[in-house]
């Protein structure tokens, strides 16, 4: 299994007991639905390693404790510790209508109301406060905020998402300084 065919769903953050269990802090809005999941990838120096799970239970609202087969002490629980947790691709949610998952919209192609085709989508950037559409045209970058404001339709089988953006905020991009 490789990291491009999963999403990351969480990392393990501390032990819970002496006998191996530990708790993963999810990143996921609905934490409930991943409580009865029978195994998980771990990141192992790079490699993703199947872990399998003998019991979890959702502990404090966000966080996941689990007992994997063959961890049975401290020791082996120490060593996973800051371990992130993956999950195959095909076991994400499907969303409804216009909600879409970073990675679906990598290649749409993003037009604007008022300035027509803007470019390709190739990456979402996510670590400012709010999110950012990286838009290739032509060679320029254009990054426009995921904002639902701006979003008017996501149109996932043409791999077109349209946008209303304020006025001149492209233009800020293409135009000669």
């Amino acid at each position: 299994m490789k990291k491009e065919d999963c999403f990351y769903l969480g990392k393990i953050v501390k032990k819970y007991s002496y006998k191996g269990e530990l708790l993963a802090k999810l990143d996921t809005d609905e934490p409930d639905l991943y409580e009865n999941i029978d195994a998980v990838f771990i990141d192992l120096r790079g490699n993703l390693v199947p872990f399998f799970i003998e019991s979890s239970q959702l502990h404090k609202s966000d966080l996941l404790r689990l007992k994997f087969e063959d961890v049975d002490n401290e020791a082996d629980a120490d060593a996973l510790i800051k371990a992130e947790l993956y999950l195959p691709l095909d076991l994400l949610p499907k969303l409804e209508g216009d909600k879409f998952y970073y990675h679906e919209v990598i290649g749409f192609t993003i037009t604007d109301s008022n300035f027509g085709t803007v470019g390709i989508i190739k990456a979402i950037n996510d670590t400012t406060a709010q999110a950012l559409f990286e838009i290739d045209r032509n060679g320029i970058e254009i990054l426009i905020p995921m904002n639902d404001e701006f979003i008017v339709k996501v149109d996932k089988p043409n791999k077109i998402i349209e946008v209303e953006t304020p006025e001149g905020l492209i233009e800020l991009y293409t135009s000669p300084s």
